[in-house]
């Protein structure tokens, strides 16, 4: 007679080989283009220290080029152009080894779009590590390049951030000053449910702008408090923070009572739904605006975790973003 399989049993067995499968891929990519990457940057270094030490002119990689070419016949890859991009990673990142080695956890597409895109060190550095961690494809990372997330991110550090204190590791260096939702496509006169409804619809390119350490639990998310429902806007689990984030929508400006609120729905959810081994809940609010000053003193006395954030549903333009960032008058 025949063992009889449970489907339960089954299913997590199947699950346990599809990862298994999925991670062994994953790593033959991650070796394989280990090599390749480790390959065009020595390409690159040997072209830069023959024409330095031998005084070769430019007429060496189209030499080598052809050369190589006609070796390995069918072999893409050892175009002049190609090897001209490798001469270029060489020299871009010779002097910065801590930025070298990072080139090989990331596709030499990605690679080439950081190099051309990219005008310093420390641009350079916020894109490679930021694309790592969050694995951003070729098209997601050019999404980031084009609406200008460094210059986002290093306006977002200048000091205007209003927080509530916690005696804890500060797990508000997570959240940005400033969320840009252009993505979202809303028109003037939009309401909060539309807001709040078109992140739901949108939450590939919402994770794109928060960061992938996110996942999605619920909208207008039921807390149950001495019988009474409340609902909060939006709720997400953040994975490195192991912590729920409870997030209230505005489309107005910030108001001392929506800190209040906040309050109450982090406490609900750490007595009702947060789980042993969880850290505290966070909040977000975001407002389309906020007076510091209120601000400030609506913080003053918070005892939760939580951050104001502001957010824009129209890019801004770069060179604009550019000026801002380097104290430059915007014209």
């Amino acid at each position: 007679m025949g063992i009889t399989i449970k489907s339960s049993d089954y299913k997590k067995f199947f699950s346990e080989i599809k990862d298994r499968i999925v991670q062994a891929r994953y790593e033959a990519y991650r070796s394989v283009n280990k090599e390749l990457i480790s390959l065009y940057w020595d390409i690159g270094k040997r072209i830069v220290e023959k024409q330095e030490r031998l005084k070769w002119g430019e007429a060496v990689v189209e030499q080598l080029s052809a050369d190589l070419q006609r070796e390995f016949a069918g072999v893409k890859g050892f175009s002049k152009e190609s090897l001209w991009r490798m001469r270029k990673l060489y020299e871009t990142y010779r002097a910065t080894p801590k930025l070298s080695t990072l080139l090989t956890e990331l596709s030499w597409s990605n690679n080439l779009l950081i190099l051309n895109r990219t005008h310093t060190p420390e641009e350079r550095e916020f894109y490679l590590k930021t694309c790592i961690r969050e694995r951003w494809s070729f098209r997601e990372l050019e999404s980031q390049l084009d609406s200008a997330l460094f210059e986002r991110y290093m306006l977002s550090r200048k000091p205007q951030t209003i927080v509530a204190k916690t005696k804890e590791k500060d797990p508000l260096a997570h959240f940005k000053n400033e969320y840009f939702l252009d993505f979202l496509g809303l028109q003037d006169g939009f309401l909060e449910k539309d807001l709040r409804k078109a992140i739901v619809g949108n939450l590939r390119q919402f994770f794109l702008e928060f960061g992938r350490n996110f996942t999605f639990v619920g909208e207008e998310y039921p807390v149950v408090v001495g019988g009474e429902d409340f609902k909060i806007d939006l709720v997400f689990y953040h994975r490195e923070l192991r912590c729920l984030v409870a997030v209230e929508l505005k489309i107005g400006a910030f108001k001392p009572e929506y800190v209040g609120k906040m309050q109450f729905y982090l406490a609900a959810l750490d007595r009702k739904i947060k789980l042993e081994h969880e850290n505290p809940s966070v909040g977000l609010i975001l407002c389309k605006d906020h007076n510091r000053e209120v601000v400030e003193i609506a913080m003053s006395r918070a005892a939760s975790p939580m951050q104001i954030s502001l957010y824009k549903t129209e890019i801004i333009d770069q060179r604009l973003l550019k000026r801002r960032l380097h104290g430059l008058p915007v014209p």
